[in-house]
């Protein structure tokens, strides 16, 4: 085979410093859309992008040399920049660390819709709440000190 082909999808997860709702409903989707540009720009493919005041989920696609660490830290420090620039937040910051879970390709639609609807979905749990049960789900080893 000649070529190297490739269906590679993530689900990025990560919430702001201490969970506090630092990000404002009215200009939450002018974040995500830059988000998708920052993921655009380190040659990914952002397929959605949402969340609330208090985290975003990330479903991109990116290519087997991407180096996921590097993308992120690229997105979260771009994007803190652009927060503290743009309205003037200069004590925002991102937590340190991140979620990430891969996609099928059977379940992107399903990821899609689930992050389309976090206002919903948050309306009976916190984001705590959801995170452990990703953790759970995807059957990931963790110290509950340090979620």
């Amino acid at each position: 085979m000649s070529s190297t082909h490739h269906a590679l999808y993530y689900h990025f997860v990560f919430g702001t410093k201490d969970r506090e709702p630092w990000i404002a409903p009215a200009w939450r989707h002018r974040l995500h859309a830059y988000m998708g540009g920052l993921v655009r720009a380190a040659d990914g493919i952002p397929t959605e992008i949402g969340g609330i005041g208090d985290h975003v989920h990330l479903l991109i696609s990116l290519k087997p040399t991407h180096q996921l660490s590097k993308v992120m830290l690229d997105v979260k420090r771009q994007s803190s920049a652009w927060i503290h620039e743009t309205f003037k937040l200069h004590g925002f910051s991102w937590q340190d660390g991140y979620g990430v879970f891969t996609v099928s390709y059977s379940q992107v639609d399903t990821v899609r819709n689930y992050i389309q609807r976090q206002e919903e979905h948050h309306r009976t749990r916190t984001f705590r709440e959801e995170y452990l049960e990703f953790l759970h789900r995807h059957m990931v080893e963790f110290d509950e000190r340090f979620v």
